[in-house]
């Protein structure tokens, strides 16, 4: 699976403005729901779910990325959003970090095949701390997608 089959470039947030956790992950769903990938009325339960996972444990995998994941009924497909906050936002992250980058995954509670595909592909790549700062230090909007095909070509090459 590739970013392009699930993240939707309409819903990258370059500057995000949440200050804590709750407000990004609203921020996040508000974004898909502005794009018509999740509906509305949809987004108070996607932003509890999200919640729900949270208190689970923390998705903050470490430099400065967190990747809130949440398998809902309202949902059909998996389906991403991508942010990204200069100030970064506490979030519980492994090594106690703020995070700056936040890619959000919405999926079917009947689709576990492609909601493991899409968190594999973004836990392979997110491995490479290269990506990670250059996910950080991105200059706009255009810079994150860009790295973001990038990454998806890469893919296609192996």
């Amino acid at each position: 699976m590739k970013f392009r089959d699930f993240l939707r470039r309409d819903a990258v947030v370059y500057d995000m403005q949440a200050t804590d956790k709750r407000a990004a992950l609203e921020e996040l769903v508000e974004a898909l729901a502005a794009v018509k990938a999740v509906k509305k009325s949809d987004a108070p339960a996607i932003v509890s779910a999200l919640v729900k996972r949270e208190n689970l444990g923390s998705t903050g995998i470490g430099r400065g990325v967190a990747v809130p994941h949440a398998r809902i009924d309202c949902i059909r497909k998996v389906v991403g959003a991508l942010g990204r906050s200069e100030a970064g936002v506490p979030f519980n992250a492994l090594d106690g970090k703020p995070v700056h980058v936040l890619f959000l995954m919405l999926s079917s509670p009947d689709n576990t095949a492609d909601h493991l595909a899409a968190l594999e592909r973004v836990a392979r790549i997110l491995k490479d701390e290269t990506f990670c700062r250059f996910l950080r230090q991105a200059r706009g909007q255009e810079d994150l997608l860009d790295l973001i095909d990038e990454a998806d070509q890469d893919e296609e090459s192996r």
